[in-house]
């Protein structure tokens, strides 16, 4: 427990986590190592994957929330929260209720680096971490001891977290009576969940197949003659609460008019839609009408399924929001404009504080050995080589 620090005697609270098991076992694991765990969930989806023995169902309302989970932490002296996020509605509150009360928290999300690892931040993750970002931190910092330490290979099944998050969801909405008040941070029920799911997989069958020419002509007639934007979930918390765009469509119509405007004329816009919205989003039919309205239609290309380290490695530069995709094109050392909040925005390794029209002419690549410092001190302080479907971490 080497981040989380003591846990032999501490009162440690589990709050709604990851759908599935991971939760549980971590509740199991600090048990053994002498820690006296509570849990709270929201739905039955929460129950189901507790070890129930010290599971506390809360059925209020939201208004209500803030004043249970203040005297929740007060009775049972709780000494640090562990949780799932830290935008949604009870985390954010729980959050801003354990801040005042000097109680630690860890906050959970997936791997800033990918693959075999998932985030763990003291404090909040994201736009919320207190990871440093002023490049002179990172110009004197030593980084000798973080390197070369083993990755192992955490070995996600995808069949264990469809069908637990399939188990989640249909318990949740089955019922929902025994949970009335809660509102889950998606609106989606499980009906919908399920066809989006059939036309997910309809549709990573037909972009395999259509796609393929496509994956070719990267690494030839349009090598080095893009620039790639990956585009994010439609209702990412990074561009809800870390970003000053209201929706998708307005990034993209934010690209587009840029890209049109100053962008050299020999070049292409590479837009790769999210795997994760495969089945919910189709942003093709805005990308073709702005195009023509922009008259740039032969100068743009959508994509679904494109092999993501192919489009980083040939791509003239990337534009994000805040996507960790960031990191991977930086990894690439790929020139990489941010234009929402970021931890890796950091001056000399993005393009930070430069305008996106003047990027298109004027990006500059990352500073190798800058870059390298970021990403090795990020792994040893906020990611643990593990996952939320797979291997547990050794060391939390």
């Amino acid at each position: 427990m080497k981040r989380i620090r003591t846990i032999g005697g501490k009162n440690i609270l589990f709050l709604q986590g990851p759908m599935g098991t991971f939760f549980k076992k971590l509740d199991i694991s600090f048990r053994a190592h002498g820690a006296r765990t509570f849990r709270i969930g929201f739905n039955t989806g929460d129950w189901v994957f507790s070890t129930k023995d010290n599971y506390t169902p809360y059925k209020g309302k939201q208004e209500d929330w803030g004043q249970f989970i203040y005297n929740y932490l007060i009775k049972n002296k709780i000494d640090k929260i562990l949780l799932f996020g830290d935008c949604r509605f009870y985390q954010r509150i729980c959050l801003q209720v354990a801040n005042d009360l000097n109680i630690s928290i860890f906050v959970f999300e997936e791997g800033y680096v990918r693959p075999n690892f998932i985030t763990m931040e003291e404090h909040g993750v994201n736009d919320f971490s207190h990871i440093p970002r002023d490049i002179s931190f990172y110009k004197k910092l030593n980084v000798d001891e973080f390197k070369n330490k083993s990755i192992l290979d955490t070995k996600p099944n995808q069949y264990k977290k469809i069908f637990e998050i399939s188990i989640y969801f249909i318990l949740k909405d089955l019922l929902w009576f025994k949970y009335p008040h809660y509102e889950h941070h998606t609106k989606y029920n499980f009906l919908e969940e399920f066809f989006f799911a059939i036309r997910n997989l309809y549709r990573k069958s037909k972009y395999k197949l259509t796609e393929k020419k496509l994956s070719k002509e990267i690494t030839t007639k349009y090598h080095k003659k893009y620039y790639f934007v990956p585009l994010q979930t439609y209702n990412d918390f990074q561009i809800l609460e870390h970003s000053d765009f209201s929706s998708i469509e307005a990034f993209i119509k934010y690209i587009m008019i840029s890209f049109a405007k100053h962008a050299p004329k020999n070049t292409f816009l590479l837009l790769k839609h999210h795997p994760m919205d495969r089945g919910r989003k189709e942003y093709s039919k805005f990308i073709t009408t702005l195009s023509k309205e922009l008259n740039i239609t032969q100068r743009v290309i959508i994509s679904h399924d494109l092999h993501l380290p192919t489009a980083l490695k040939n791509t003239i530069a990337t534009v994000t929001i805040n996507s960790t995709v960031g990191i991977s094109s930086l990894y690439h050392e790929t020139p990489t404009i941010v234009l929402g909040n970021a931890i890796y925005d950091i001056d000399k390794i993005t393009c930070k504080n430069m305008a996106l029209d003047i990027f298109w002419n004027n990006y500059i690549k990352p500073n190798k050995e800058l870059f390298q410092k970021f990403r090795l001190f990020l792994i040893e302080t906020t990611q643990l080589n593990g996952s939320f479907y797979g291997r547990l971490p050794d060391e939390l």
